[in-house]
């Protein structure tokens, strides 16, 4: 008995991870973004064609954590921390997220939410339907018209932006990755 747990033993310890594959523009669109982590930049609305004021304040991303295979993006407007986009590479494609939390921390009743790549997109740009889970959360919530949702990420050596698109909207916000600012504190429940 102790020869075969101690088999098992060794044998797990010597276990390799199986590795996360991705292809050249997934990769390349991932390493873009990555390279300005630890730095926060201003933006500003550059299309809205349903405006609100809710993005009347001003408006910061933060390229916060970093890891190989996984970005945290806070996105603030004025004092609200409550929104962090996620991407993250999952080994048939990218996924992005919206981790949206209350100032004590504690998730919004809408959070994570998002959507995955479908083809290989370009190393500047990346669409992101929504996903099954965001479709069924978003019907749960009386969002219905959110389900066609795909938001889009471009990464450029000037510029960042973040476009929300589905029929009958289109919201994008531009940050200008020209002039670093300096580091907003946490998001919410971070």
């Amino acid at each position: 008995m102790f020869g075969l747990m101690n088999c098992l033993v060794s044998n797990t310890t010597m276990a390799k991870e199986a590795p996360l594959v991705s292809i050249p523009t997934h990769d390349a669109f991932f390493t873009s973004i990555a390279q300005h982590c630890g730095k926060a930049f201003g933006g500003k609305v550059a299309v809205d064609n349903q405006p609100s004021s809710a993005f009347d304040a001003k408006l910061v991303m933060f390229v916060r954590k970093c890891t190989p295979s996984e970005l945290h993006i806070p996105f603030y407007v004025g004092d609200n921390a409550s929104r962090t986009w996620i991407i993250k590479k999952t080994g048939s494609g990218l996924s992005l997220k919206h981790d949206h939390r209350h100032k004590d921390g504690t998730d919004d009743p809408v959070t994570m939410y998002g959507g995955h790549t479908l083809d290989a997109g370009y190393k500047q740009i990346q669409s992101f339907p929504a996903d099954e889970y965001s479709k069924i959360l978003f019907a749960e919530h009386g969002l219905a018209q959110s389900i066609t949702n795909t938001w889009q990420i471009f990464i450029y050596p000037d510029v960042f932006s973040y476009r929300l698109i589905r029929e009958g909207r289109e919201f994008r916000v531009d940050f200008d990755l020209t002039k670093s600012i300096p580091q907003p504190d946490a998001p919410w429940g971070y």
